[in-house]
C-alpha cells in the first residue's frame, strides 16, 4: 500500500450510519444474553476478587473505598474492550470472511455510511458493557450518588474513541492472528497502567507523561469522580483528548478500507 493508492477525501456523515449501526443491531439481539454475559463477566469477577478480596487490605484509595475506586476503573476499562473487540474481531469478520460490506455496497450505502455506522455501533456496544458494569457496581455499594448517571455519555465517548483504531487495525489486518500485537502492545499495558487499578500518580515520572498520551488514562480520569461521587475538575483536556481520538481514528480507518474493499 503506497499513499498514492490511497483515497483522502474527507468522510461524509449521512443517515445510512444508522442503518448500519440498526443492522448489527438487529444482529446482536438475537444473541443478547450471550452477550451481555461476555461482555460483564470478566470486570465483575475483578470488582468481587479484587474490589472485596484485595480491598480488605487496602482499605481507602484516592480518599475512597478501594471497591468505589476499582469499580470506576473497571467501567472504563470494559467499554474500552467491548468497543475494541467488537472494532477489531467483529468488523473484521464482516469485512473479510463474510465479505458482508460488499453486500452493502451494492446498495447506496458508501463506506463513509458504513464506518460511521461501525463506530456508533462500538460505541452503543461500550455503553451497554459500561452501564452493565455501573448496575453491578451500585448493587455492590460502590456508586457514590445519582452523578453516577452522567457517566453515561462519557462512556459512549470512551467507545467511540477506542472503536476507530481497533477498526484500522481491522482494515490493515492480514487475519485474526495479527490483532495479538494490538491487544499485547497497546491494550493490556493501557488495562494496567492506565490507572484501573492504582492512582497513575504512583508511577514514574517519565511513565507519567507517556501515560497521558493513551486514552483510557482519561475515561478513567473523567469517570471515576462520577461514579464516586466526588468532585470532578479538570474536563476539557480529558474530552477533547478521547474526541480527537475518536475524529482522527475515524477519518483514518474511512481511507484504509476505502483501499482495502477497492472503491
Amino acid at each position: 500500500m503506497t499513499a498514492s493508492t490511497l483515497d483522502w477525501r474527507l468522510p461524509r456523515l449521512r443517515t445510512g450510519a444508522l442503518t448500519v449501526c440498526r443492522r448489527n443491531w438487529n444482529v446482536w439481539k438475537k444473541l443478547i444474553w450471550a452477550g451481555l454475559l461476555m461482555n460483564f463477566g470478566e470486570p465483575f469477577l475483578y470488582l468481587l476478587g479484587l474490589g472485596f478480596g484485595l480491598g480488605v487490605f487496602i482499605g481507602q484509595m484516592a480518599d475512597m473505598p478501594y471497591l468505589t475506586f476499582l469499580a470506576s476503573g473497571i467501567v472504563a476499562a470494559s467499554a474500552m474492550q467491548t468497543a475494541t473487540f467488537e472494532g477489531m474481531y467483529s468488523v473484521f469478520t464482516r469485512m473479510v470472511p463474510q465479505q458482508s460490506y460488499d453486500a452493502m455496497l451494492a446498495t447506496p450505502l458508501e463506506v463513509d455510511d458504513i464506518i460511521a455506522g461501525e463506530m456508533l455501533w462500538c460505541g452503543c456496544k461500550a455503553l451497554i458493557a459500561g452501564v452493565a458494569i455501573l448496575c453491578v457496581a451500585w448493587l455492590l455499594g460502590a456508586v457514590g450518588d445519582w452523578r453516577a448517571l452522567l457517566a453515561i455519555p462519557v462512556i459512549f465517548l470512551a467507545g467511540l474513541c477506542f472503536a476507530g483504531p481497533a477498526i484500522v487495525m481491522s482494515a490493515v489486518s492480514p487475519g485474526y492472528d495479527f490483532f495479538a500485537y494490538y491487544q499485547t502492545l497497546l491494550l493490556t499495558p493501557m488495562f494496567i497502567l492506565c490507572g484501573v487499578f492504582y492512582p497513575v500518580s504512583t508511577l514514574p515520572e517519565a511513565m507519567q507523561t507517556f501515560i497521558q498520551v493513551l486514552p483510557l488514562t482519561h475515561a478513567v480520569e473523567l469517570i471515576r469522580p462520577l461514579v464516586a461521587g466526588t468532585s470532578l475538575e479538570g474536563v476539557l483536556v480529558p474530552l477533547l483528548v478521547l474526541a480527537g481520538y475518536a475524529v482522527v481514528f475515524f477519518y483514518v480507518a474511512v481511507v484504509l478500507v476505502r483501499r482495502r474493499l477497492i472503491v
